[in-house]
């Protein structure tokens, strides 16, 4: 997963899938869109006005956690 912000657009991109493909922009709220891949997965999240959302700093450094198996 990749995370883009642009401040001066305040437009923050979360990427799922680095594969080229054709894809489908989905908004489901006012400020939010999906990115969705020919295979119906989404492959991107779109939040427009971010910071009006979140903190786009607090993102960083990004912490991520995998279950264990068994």
């Amino acid at each position: 997963m990749k995370i883009y912000y642009d401040d001066k657009t305040d437009l923050l991109y979360l990427k799922f899938d680095e594969r080229r493909q054709e894809v489908e922009n989905r908004q489901v709220t006012e400020d939010v869109v999906l990115v969705v891949g020919a295979d119906g997965k989404i492959v991107g999240i779109e939040i427009l006005a971010a910071s009006l959302h979140l903190d786009p700093e607090s993102l960083l450094p990004v912490r991520y956690e995998t279950p264990k198996a068994g």
